[in-house]
């Protein structure tokens, strides 16, 4: 019943995701839901204008309605997948179900972004004010959850159980780990398949995770999502038909921290969301370049989007090498009687009038 439960979630995650893309993307491009690309990007990344947004509700949709058909089939057959070999029922119902609502919520929070960006035609949605705000508040309220379910430790491997020591530290860290992967995995969202592909991997090895630990309800939510991701890939593998916006990727956000809750093992987001991180960082780094460079120059100075520069630099190399090597000019200026006059490097400068410290060599 375990594996059947398990397969089942997988392969119905897949398959609703997958079919819900039919009607979907037709849909989301008649109400002309497609996404606004900045100007700071090479031309290629303009082709992506207008491609339809939102489609994380195919996965959104494909992970609950999985989970929630296999767990309350088995439930018709007398089967309390979620909780039903733990001691503790209750705390293990409030990980999986309240780590779902929470992701769900955090899709919600993502919808807003999208519909304000849709509607306004531009590619800014909610203010970082106003996400931010909406973030905490979606935490505290996952975090209320867990302490009073009494899910307030920490399991290291190959160490044991870990106690907090007072609940403050334990907020204080769920809050850093909450808000931290949920936006690492909205940074991941910027290349074709990259989200999705990168998720699916990431919910096997929590699927393998949760069934070392004997978590089911784990095993079977993992599933569900794997699946749903897999199903999604069929759309947005490149070239994309449709994007996930924020609307599901900070879905995928809520659910990988509501797997490594589930869990009790939020250490783990290190190697199982490992590109996350690694995302999240170059992010952080970038933005932080990029604003020092604006405060030490007149002007700002927009760098790209890192998963299209290293492109952009490509086609410029090569465009610049098509046109052949480049000839030496000499620049001469004069303030009285021209603004600029360009000779070859070989031709004689004896008759110029332009002072040598005025001329310049290109």
């Amino acid at each position: 019943m375990k594996l059947a439960a398990v397969i089942s979630a997988a392969v119905l995650g897949f398959a609703l995701s997958a079919l819900l893309g039919i009607k979907l993307v037709p849909w989301l491009h008649k109400l002309k839901f497609g996404q606004t690309i900045l100007d700071i990007g090479p031309n290629w990344h303009k082709q992506k204008q207008g491609t339809p947004t939102m489609g994380g509700f195919m996965f959104i949709i494909g992970t609950t309605a999985a989970f929630l058909v296999v767990v309350l089939v088995a439930k018709a057959f007398g089967y309390d997948l979620v909780g039903g070999e733990s001691l503790v029922a209750g705390a293990e119902k409030a990980k999986i179900y309240g780590g779902l609502i929470m992701a769900l919520c955090f899709g919600l929070i993502g919808f807003a972004d999208d519909y304000i960006k849709v509607r306004k035609e531009q590619n800014e949605g909610l203010t970082v004010i106003q996400k931010t705000l909406l973030q905490l508040l979606l935490c505290a309220a996952y975090i209320a959850t867990l302490i009073l379910s009494g899910n307030v430790y920490m399991y290291i491997p190959f160490a044991g159980t870990w106690d907090y020591g007072n609940t403050f530290v334990f907020c204080i860290f769920t809050f850093i780990v909450m808000y931290a992967t949920v936006n690492a995995v909205n940074f991941t969202d910027g290349i074709d398949g990259l989200c999705a592909s990168v998720t699916t991997t990431s919910a096997v090895s929590f699927a393998v995770m949760a069934a070392f630990v004997h978590c089911l309800g784990g095993t079977i939510l993992a599933s569900a999502l794997a699946g749903a991701c897999a199903g999604y890939l069929i759309w947005n593998w490149h070239p994309a038909k449709c994007f996930m916006g924020d609307t599901g990727s900070m879905f995928l956000g809520g659910m990988v921290v509501a797997l490594a809750y589930a869990i009790n093992c939020p250490l783990i987001l290190l190697l199982a969301g490992f590109i996350y991180v690694v995302e999240g960082a170059s992010d952080v780094t970038r933005s932080s370049t990029s604003r020092s460079r604006e405060r030490s120059r007149s002007g700002p100075t927009p760098l790209p989007p890192a998963n299209v520069s290293s492109r952009w630099l490509r086609s410029i190399t090569t465009s610049r090498r098509a046109a052949g090597p480049k000839r030496r000019s000499t620049m001469f200026l004069q303030p009285s009687t021209c603004s600029a006059a360009s000779l070859p490097a070989s031709s004689s400068t004896s008759g110029c009038r332009c002072p040598s410290d005025q001329r310049l060599t290109i």
